[in-house]
């Protein structure tokens, strides 16, 4: 069955089965990245235009290496070189591109709203890789990937998201998507970075680490995220990580068996201590590699509905 939308903005509202279905074509991909030659055929003849108005590393390149391992054609937009630095308005420059015959954009934006935006103006697919502080869904959806080959199921699964919850879209992505896969999940972090309400979402708030080590199976450490004036609402990042900063010492006290994930970047001795950040617990690694796989995924059921 193919997915039920044409377009990836999200995982709000999304059906269980697309979710499932991603993930185990994402598997299929997976298997692709482990050959020697690893290119399928499988979107030749495809454009897809990578359409990044804000800096990133993982993202961008995974999305990228994506394309070229199903034989897209690929192209780069760099908005240092655009001419919106010309004054040419955002719809204008989408229109222009889409006037070159390209079938998918993958946007990433400092507005929330954006790829929704762009689903009015283009007959592209259109795939949301971060809007502001909306959604996230292919991080998501790789941290979930990466929770399935450690867990197998999601059912019962308990996960704390821990960190800068209100200026993050991949926590609001997460807990969609995992809630949906029947997993409980919390979030924890200092009251000022933890958004009123959200308890309606179906999750669980705590305000102590070593709460959420003992109580949880996976914690989603998420970094601070200073360009959005995240620092505001903390004294420092010294007491920061005195509080909620996970380190051996406290898994050790609290969980050994906890399995630690982080989208990145990270901020070593803040939200982790560099002794988990390259230890046994974490699979950060694996979520980079697993990134490309279930990207594969989203950009093959998408560019041959």
């Amino acid at each position: 069955m193919p997915l039920s939308n044409r377009h990836l903005l999200g995982l709000y509202g999304i059906p269980r089965e697309d979710i499932q279905l991603i993930l185990d074509t994402s598997s299929t991909f997976r298997e692709v990245l482990e050959r020697p030659i690893k290119k399928v055929p499988t979107l030749t003849g495809k454009t897809i235009v990578n359409l990044f108005f804000e800096n990133s590393t993982r993202t961008r390149i995974s999305f990228e290496l994506a394309q070229k391992r199903l034989s897209a054609d690929t192209v780069n937009f760099s908005t240092s070189m655009s001419s919106t630095k010309k004054g040419e308005t955002f719809k204008d420059t989408v229109k222009n591109i889409e006037a070159m015959k390209i079938d998918m954009i993958v946007v990433r934006h400092q507005s929330a709203g954006v790829p929704h935006f762009l689903t009015k103006i283009s007959n592209a697919n259109i795939i949301n890789a971060g809007d502001g502080r909306h959604e996230h869904p292919t991080q998501a959806l790789l941290d979930m990937y990466s929770i399935r080959e450690k867990f197998k199921s999601f059912e019962g699964l308990r996960l704390c998201i821990v960190g800068d919850i209100a200026h993050s879209r991949v926590a609001l992505s997460n807990i969609h998507g995992l809630i949906t896969m029947g997993a409980k999940v919390s979030v924890c972090g200092p009251p000022t970075m933890i958004p009123r309400g959200i308890e309606s979402l179906g999750v669980k708030v705590l305000h102590s680490i070593d709460k959420a080590i003992q109580e949880n199976d996976v914690l989603n450490v998420l970094r601070i995220q200073l360009e959005r004036k995240a620092g505001t609402n903390i004294p420092s990042v010294r007491e920061y990580h005195n509080y909620f900063g996970i380190t051996a010492e406290r898994i050790e006290k609290n969980n050994p068996n906890i399995v630690i994930l982080h989208p990145g970047p990270i901020n070593r001795g803040v939200e982790l201590s560099s002794e988990v950040a390259d230890g046994p617990y974490q699979i950060i690694l694996n979520q980079v590699t697993n990134g490309v796989a279930v990207r594969m995924a989203v950009l093959y059921l998408l560019g041959t509905l």
